[in-house]
């Protein structure tokens, strides 16, 4: 989980009005900054870390004994109805699944790997493991109905040896379990067993009648329990087993609770897609349902293509407490927002706080949700973002008020010390904290390279103060050390600050970009167009022209060489200055690790898939549908 990117310029004059923001109880900081001799610093809040229970699973068994008919798990069933879980109906279900696994012999060598997307029925396998000491791995959906080699699925596989894997539709992933699964692994699924292969229900499962030995194995269940294994995206290689722990689990979210005080005032309501194979969904927003005694709806929407659509179904019927998204996510949930007064209302009506990470979010999408929310509730809606990565929980750094523009990753929280370390003019940020993992799995020499002589986890996000006369003003993000690059010059190039200055100043037009340069006279920049955008600018094309054709419109490259000039008209050298520019008709590709599941862009990957199209950017006599800044 990533933080913002910075967005350069203040927003428009819905900022600086009086209109009220929602009033909502948050944690507050006082935050320290102790400089060392050898020019790094450590910076720490005054608050201490209260105390935290030694498993997560306490938190279910509380709130089974004292609201055990609140709903905790919702999700739509085939004909389109809630199907509800309530805290007792799920403790019963959690516990028979652990002796399930008891009986099998599921232990720390041979866990639970899920393959499926978020579903009741995967809440319910991630419990149980966590409930009897049986490590749990989440895999990526993609790796195993995407990828065409099964390559990442296999890596996984090997890593982590499963003794059992669950996937909810078989049909659905009936090649990953003949190809992939290792053949001594249990296969468990929902419905639509696939034929010729012996596979077991999960309601089987689910009623296996409890014995002792469930008390028994949830009671040996302590703070260095191996609570799941989360694998990364792989966005330099195969995907990394980062190690959690119920000590993680449990000491970020009471990081969660002082930050979001409001939590204990009432129960949280989420509707969330985040999945469960991310640190943001699965330990995050999953937690906080959790930990609070809230209830989960579970949105099987995406901020991508028709999936918005299903998010929107859902939010008729939902209205959350605490909304959290990806940028891209509230951007697809804008045109329907605006489109519908009633969405609107239900959307609003007592949301506290959203949420954003894994991106920067564009001030003009910051600014219309703005003005939705004050047009419908009379009131500006909170909106903060953090810091924090898979390796540390993953929430270290966040911000605990409004600030007047996006990109503020606010300050360290409760039990987190963050060492700045200079890197070149960049400070780079690094992360002690009880949330923080102990290392990869099955990969001691990725672990050892990931900490520091003082057991600081090397996040390889650099970040800076975003006044450094005011350390309250918090921090902000300062872009992925291991993407700036050298121009031939020698001049190095800011990835993170440049992407963010792009979107802005080509706002709306642009959904995403990616930098290149490394080693080259100029820099120059691949666009991922915002479609529905760029047709506006040219109404004369027939609705059936393809997007290929709209971005060869005469107009549309006009209006990008046009922004491109004057963008290097106020450049500052070099290093900000962009010479050319392609827009991309083909997305981001999933299947080779250009967009992760949650929507962001993957530069390294994106270079290296569309190396042909970099030569091309650079070539001296440029094709026609190559922008450049002299026309």
């Amino acid at each position: 989980m990533r933080g913002a990117d910075p967005q350069p310029g203040q927003r428009e004059d819905v900022l600086t009005t009086t209109i009220p923001t929602r009033a909502v109880h948050l944690g507050a900081l006082d935050v320290s900054v102790e400089h060392r001799p050898d020019g790094s610093a450590l910076v720490r809040a005054a608050q201490t870390l209260p105390a935290y229970p030694d498993k997560l699973t306490l938190r279910l068994e509380h709130w089974a004994r004292e609201a055990p008919d609140r709903v905790f798990l919702a999700q739509r069933g085939a004909g389109g109805a809630w199907r509800e879980l309530t805290y007792a109906q799920t403790l019963e279900r959690v516990r028979s699944l652990g002796q399930a696994f008891l009986d099998r012999g599921l232990s720390v060598t041979r866990g639970v790997v899920v393959l499926s997307n978020n579903s009741i029925e995967h809440a319910l396998l991630m419990l149980a493991a966590q409930y009897v000491g049986v490590p749990y791995a989440p895999v990526s959906p993609a790796y195993s109905l995407v990828s065409s080699d099964f390559g990442k699925l296999r890596h996984v596989l090997g890593l982590f040896p499963p003794g059992l894997v669950f996937a909810d539709d078989g049909h659905r992933f009936e090649r990953a379990f003949r190809v992939a699964v290792p053949p001594d692994a249990e296969r468990v699924i929902a419905r639509n067993p696939p034929d010729d292969l012996s596979v077991v229900r999960f309601d089987d499962l689910a009623a296996t009648p409890v014995t002792a030995a469930v008390d028994a194995a949830h009671d040996a269940v302590g703070p260095d329990t191996i609570a799941k294994i989360l694998f990364t995206s792989g966005s330099t290689g195969m995907p990394k087993g980062v190690i959690n722990t119920q000590r993680m689990l449990c000491s970020n979210q009471e990081i969660l609770a002082y930050l979001f005080a409001f939590l204990r005032d009432e129960p949280p309501v989420l509707l969330d897609w985040l999945p469960w194979n991310h640190t943001f969904g699965g330990n995050h927003n999953f937690g906080i349902a959790l930990n609070n005694g809230g209830t989960l709806y579970i949105d099987e929407g995406k901020p991508m293509g028709s999936g918005v659509d299903v998010t929107v179904r859902n939010l008729r019927d939902v209205s959350p407490t605490l909304y959290f998204n990806v940028p891209k996510g509230y951007e697809a949930l804008l045109p329907h927002l605006e489109a519908d007064p009633d969405l609107c209302e239900r959307f609003f009506r007592r949301v506290k706080v959203m949420f954003y990470a894994g991106a920067g979010l564009a001030p003009h999408v910051w600014q219309k949700l703005d003005e939705l929310a004050i047009r419908t509730v009379g009131e500006r809606i909170v909106m903060l973002t953090g810091l924090g990565a898979t390796e540390t929980g993953p929430m270290a750094l966040n911000a605990n008020r409004q600030y007047d523009q996006p990109g503020r990753i606010g300050l360290p929280q409760p039990g987190v010390v963050v060492k700045l370390v200079p890197s070149g003019d960049k400070l780079e940020a690094r992360i002690k904290s009880p949330s923080v993992t102990p290392g990869y799995w099955r990969q001691e020499e990725l672990s050892a390279k990931a900490f520091d002589s003082e057991g600081f986890y090397c996040l390889g996000d650099a970040i800076r103060f975003a006044d450094p006369d005011n350390i309250d003003e918090g921090f902000v993000f300062d872009g992925r050390i291991a993407e700036d690059f050298k121009l031939a010059t020698g001049t190095w190039v800011s990835v993170g600050t440049l992407r963010a200055q792009v979107i802005q100043h080509f706002a709306p037009l642009v959904e995403d970009v990616v930098v290149a340069g490394h080693d080259r006279d100029d820099i120059a920049v691949l666009i991922f167009p915002h479609a529905a955008s760029c047709r506006d600018l040219c109404p004369h094309l027939e609705p059936s022209a393809t997007l290929d054709e709209v971005l060869g419109d005469r107009a549309v490259l006009q209006r990008f060489r046009a922004l491109l000039a004057s963008l290097a008209t106020a450049s500052t050298g070099s290093s900000t200055r962009i010479a050319r520019a392609v827009l991309l008709s083909d997305p981001p590709s999933l299947d080779v690790g250009e967009i992760t599941d949650k929507g962001s862009i993957n530069q390294r990957a994106v270079l290296k898939n569309r190396a042909a199209l970099v030569e091309a950017l650079y070539d001296p006599a440029p094709g026609p549908r190559i922008i450049t800044i002299d026309g």
